[in-house]
């Protein structure tokens, strides 16, 4: 299974300044809990903006145009094309989450099988929103959860579980 996976605000921002406008440790926790043990797909901007790190027990691709690009570690698989990242999911036998940036979700947008979004209920300040054209249509909601602002989360926000229409 591609499963999307992305935070957003209100507005549909989803990075500022190559990282995160936000800290949500249930919203961190949620993604750890749904991605642990498969493989995560990310461009090259969005792993740069994790400071080149990889997630432990998590497989990590990395979509780049650069064919020449430096992960720096051998950990880290560096993919140069879409076909390229279909060749290695069809080959395996890991669900792969395909976790940002803007690009690289739409670039998948036909492939993706279920989406798990978080919206946050606030209006924040960054660099990079999710694609307005992104066709939600193609989904169906399944479920929802809503999390309340506490001592650790600053905001409100609800997870949405959404499956391709069949």
């Amino acid at each position: 299974m591609i499963i999307g996976i992305l935070a957003e605000d209100k507005t549909g921002l989803i990075g500022k300044d190559g990282s995160l406008p936000w800290h949500l440790p249930a919203e961190l926790a949620h993604f750890k809990k749904t991605t642990l043990d498969d493989a995560i797909l990310m461009g090259r901007t969005t792993f740069e903006g994790m400071n080149k790190r990889t997630l432990p027990r998590r497989t990590t691709l990395v979509l780049t145009s650069d064919s020449n690009y430096d992960p720096g570690s051998d950990e880290i698989l560096v993919m140069n094309s879409k076909s390229q990242v279909l060749d290695w999911y069809k080959n395996q036998d890991k669900t792969l989450h395909v976790i940002g940036g803007a690009q690289v979700i739409q670039l998948f947008e036909g492939d993706i099988d279920r989406f798990y979004r978080t919206i946050i209920d606030a209006e924040l300040e960054g660099d990079t929103y999710f694609p307005k054209n992104f066709d939600w249509t193609q989904f169906e909601l399944v479920s929802e959860e809503a999390y309340r602002r506490d001592d650790k989360n600053m905001y409100d926000f609800v997870i949405q579980v959404l499956d391709r229409k069949k």
